[in-house]
């Protein structure tokens, strides 16, 4: 165990921060009413560049320089890959004191699983006012608006934190574009907490898996079913083999898992295919079963000439997150904030990833589910605890403030 020892009293000063957010309800509530009816899924440009003028000058007003910088390119083979289509950048909002200890990076991404032009589009609040349920608003509009929050509440009770906040838009695509802004953000700061939220019963998340994606590829030779069958060679029964043969690559209780989702192959039925691919997704729990995964994956490749003939694309951008002795220690400082304010916050791992992957492998100790409590990710059912809004944004206030003042007190 870290040999942190915790506090779990607040201090005057945290006491009226405490007290000042919780003056905020309504406006919380209000702020994700906004940002929840503002459709940011689907790389849809007009909602991201609003969430982020509505958010950056915010951060701006509290005296924070605002920079942005220019995406990264993803593999085209990705699903859902838009060539040529519009790719957000990623805002870095710096308003560090001079400090050069207790820099803390918090990390948040604007863009949501939702269509922003479907059914779900605004939140609709319980009769009793407790719950709500409205696209992205845990994973992770109510993270950015506690986030955003709880800094305003800062400045207003005099404590100068020493933060920078990053806002990406394409964490639910897999953090290509942004990545490397987020590497080369973590190695300048020496805390990191980003806005997922939390687990169902409020846990906090201190160890992740690791993700990546792929894209099987086969190729053969068309022929007319009718009059020629025997002359084709089928791309779509070479990659039905590669697909058993994936299936039979898991090992669940060792923590190596893949899936293959989305299937495509051959135009019509009446001609031979002499293409198809399949989609898939892998995670892991450390470097080594990663690494059992791609030699099963490249396994399955053919020479440039064979047909039929299999190419592998891979890509496994997210790491998997152990529990190290550094975050732990960020844990139970987290802890012992939320037990001074009279949470709990009990610890759990997931299988999710997230860009707390990316700031943990780039040596940030990071805890990553510092958002709000709430349910239903990715689904028309994603809903929120109300009242996780002012607690939430009480314990990530008073936590930035103590890291920010070397991890355990708070300085007037």
């Amino acid at each position: 165990m870290s040999p942190y020892t915790p506090r779990v009293t607040l201090n005057p000063q945290e006491q009226n921060l405490a007290d000042i957010i919780a003056l905020k309800a309504d406006a919380l509530l209000e702020d994700l009413i906004l940002h929840v009816g503002t459709p940011t899924g689907g790389f849809n440009e007009a909602g991201i560049e609003h969430t982020r003028d509505l958010l950056t000058s915010r951060l701006v007003a509290l005296g924070a320089t605002h920079t942005q910088t220019d995406p990264d390119p993803k593999p085209e083979w990705l699903l859902g890959g838009q060539p040529g289509g519009y790719q957000p950048r990623t805002s870095i909002c710096e308003r560090l004191n001079g400090a050069t200890e207790g820099r803390v990076l918090v990390a948040g991404h604007m863009d949501t699983v939702h269509d922003p032009k479907g059914p779900f589009q605004k939140l609709d609040i319980s009769d009793d006012a407790t719950t709500a349920i409205g696209p992205g608003c845990v994973d992770m509009k109510g993270g950015l608006v506690i986030a955003v929050a709880a800094l305003e509440a800062l400045e207003e009770c005099g404590i100068k934190a020493n933060w920078t906040f990053t806002l990406n838009a394409d964490e639910e695509t897999g953090t290509y574009h942004s990545a490397q802004t987020l590497a080369d953000q973590a190695k300048l700061h020496d805390f990191g907490l980003a806005l997922e939220p939390a687990m169902p019963g409020g846990e906090l998340v201190i160890e992740r898996m690791g993700a990546g994606q792929f894209m099987i590829e086969t190729h053969g030779k068309s022929a007319h079913v009718g009059r020629a069958f025997t002359e084709g060679i089928s791309a779509v029964t070479k990659l039905a083999e590669c697909v058993v043969a994936v299936g039979d690559m898991p090992d669940p209780d060792r923590g190596r898992i893949l899936n293959i989702g989305p299937l495509q192959g051959g135009p019509v039925t009446n001609g031979v295919p002499d293409h198809a691919r399949a989609w898939g997704n892998v995670r892991f729990p450390d470097q080594t079963i990663a690494d059992e995964i791609i030699t099963m994956l490249d396994a399955l490749n053919t020479s440039n000439d064979a047909l039929p003939g299999v190419q592998v694309h891979r890509s496994f951008n997210r790491p998997a997150k152990p529990l190290i002795p550094a975050t732990e220690s960020l844990a139970l400082q987290a802890r012992s904030v939320a037990e001074a304010l009279g949470q709990k916050l009990p610890f759990a791992k997931t299988g999710g990833v997230c860009d707390g992957n990316i700031l943990q492998q780039a040596g940030l100790p990071t805890i990553d589910t510092v958002g709000v409590r709430g349910g239903g990710l990715h689904t028309p059912d994603e809903w929120i605890d109300l009242s996780s809004l002012v607690e939430r944004c009480q314990l990530l206030a008073i936590l930035i403030a103590r890291l920010s003042a070397g991890g355990s007190e708070t300085h007037a």
